[in-house]
């Protein structure tokens, strides 16, 4: 019997499409990071990228659950003295670019280095419903219907 390693070859990437209307942002980041690294075939293989590429839609709509909208916060530096800076989940969502909270989710639960980059890159994370990738024809995952826990 011998170990499978999948290689560039033998790697088929799919195109998932995921509505985030009204759906838990940690659930949803965990299934797409799941996605992106290709952990849901069978033939994953650690260090090769055979994840699917993932599209996510309506990003701004996304439910964050107990206070974290308010409470939860995103800090950076500026690289000066005293540049610390922060944001609240709620400022962002709110703000004009809202899909940057769940593209945050999503690459933490990504490995950090040279593999998790590229897998990252598979990511597209849309504020609005609206996609450029019809011509991919991605496969629809209504990821609501999947567990009650998923929507709030």
């Amino acid at each position: 019997m011998k170990t499978f390693s999948a290689t560039p070859a033998t790697i088929e990437k799919k195109w998932i499409l995921i509505d985030a209307e009204d759906v838990v942002l940690g659930r949803l980041a965990a299934f797409a990071a799941n996605r992106l690294r290709g952990k849901h075939k069978p033939g994953y293989t650690p260090h090769m990228d055979d994840g699917d590429n993932v599209i996510i839609v309506n990003a701004g709509k996304v439910k964050l659950t107990g206070y974290k909208r308010d409470d939860k916060v995103y800090y950076w530096h500026t690289g000066y003295p005293g540049g610390i800076k922060s944001r609240t989940a709620r400022d962002i969502l709110e703000g004009d670019h809202p899909e940057r909270v769940v593209e945050k989710a999503i690459q933490r639960m990504i490995p950090k280095g040279p593999l998790g980059r590229q897998q990252f890159k598979n990511l597209r994370v849309y504020a609005g419903a609206e996609h450029p990738h019809e011509g991919q024809q991605p496969e629809v995952i209504d990821f609501k219907s999947l567990n009650h826990k998923n929507a709030r």
